[in-house]
């Protein structure tokens, strides 16, 4: 008993170490499973902006792509539990086990919450020239022309995805899948008419709804946005129950000590309650989340209950691991 005892007592003292000296090795890589320029991307960017200055250490960006988020996820799930490699995923986290048959990691189990980042709005948007002028004169028609019409997404497991499930199950009628590698290039071919529905967070559709580049039909929360004050929530418009949408969390690797987390957390939320940061997010058609969501013990608890609600949503639409 006391061998163990002197053991805990000198890994405990190693942890406090590590976290007194921490950050001061090397910069902190913040993970992105997407690519640059997206809304993960440019989540990420904004947090190191804040976070440096917060941690008084660089804060940089990797973008790992591949596999709808697993191999970016997967990359900084086997990183040194040292606080200086963290993850930005967004609900694709909480999908994955239902998309994948074989994960290479643990949404549960070889990562650890930091915290929430962002609840992002997502909305259902058209190619410039498509016919219906409001969401009901669009569900009409997708209910008689069903896989006639072509619904881009960027993955299995990408936000635009997700939405186009639920899209979907909502109408009671399957519409034609189209991936791409990236969401600038749906977005691309939707601006020139060779896709017709897309659905996507409104950190990226803002500008091209603004600039009537893109018809827009709906945002999927419950409340508009400021910076889209015309353009009704699905329910308004005539698409009762139509919610959903990305949530970001950070992560650092399992194993990490509790007194590193701590201190990304701490930086975490100061980085979320900079007025610079609020007025980005907002400027990007997003919010921060509160301090007591920017959490990890508020992060692991979502999670889980994210992880059993999506299980559900794809079981009922037929979706099949892969």
């Amino acid at each position: 008993m006391l061998k163990i005892a002197v053991m805990a007592a000198a890994l405990a003292a190693a942890s406090a170490s590590v976290a007194q000296d921490f950050p001061s090795a090397k910069p902190i890589t913040i993970v992105v499973p997407f690519a640059a320029g997206g809304p993960g991307d440019t989540i990420a960017r904004l947090l190191g902006v804040a976070m440096k200055s917060a941690l008084n250490q660089n804060v940089i960006v990797e973008n790992a792509l591949g596999a709808g988020g697993t191999t970016g996820t997967a990359r900084a799930a086997r990183a040194a539990p040292d606080g200086y490699t963290v993850l930005l995923m967004h609900t694709g986290l909480a999908t994955a086990p239902a998309l994948y048959d074989k994960l290479p990691f643990s949404p549960t189990k070889d990562l650890a919450p930091i915290g929430l980042v962002t609840d992002v709005t997502m909305t259902l948007v058209g190619r410039p020239d498509y016919p219906a002028k409001n969401l009901q004169e669009l569900v009409a028609d997708l209910k008689a022309r069903g896989d006639k019409v072509t619904f881009g997404h960027n993955g299995r497991g990408s936000a635009a995805h997700l939405c186009g499930v639920l899209f979907m199950d909502a109408l009671g009628k399957p519409l034609t899948w189209v991936a791409y590698r990236g969401g600038s290039q749906v977005v691309n071919d939707l601006m020139s008419g060779q896709i017709d529905i897309y659905c996507d967070p409104a950190t990226g559709t803002t500008p091209l709804i603004q600039a009537d580049k893109i018809k827009a039909y709906a945002v999927t929360t419950k409340k508009r946005l400021k910076t889209l004050p015309n353009l009704p929530t699905a329910d308004e418009a005539g698409l009762p129950g139509f919610e959903v949408s990305t949530w970001y969390g950070l992560y650092a690797p399992a194993g990490t000590p509790e007194p590193v987390i701590a201190k990304l957390t701490a930086a975490l939320q100061t980085a979320l309650a900079d007025p610079v940061t609020i007025q980005r997010f907002s400027d990007l058609s997003m919010e921060p989340v509160t301090r007591e969501q920017a959490t990890p013990k508020a992060l692991a608890d979502f999670l889980g209950l994210e992880l059993k609600k999506w299980s559900a949503v794809m079981a009922k639409a037929g979706v099949k691991p892969e």
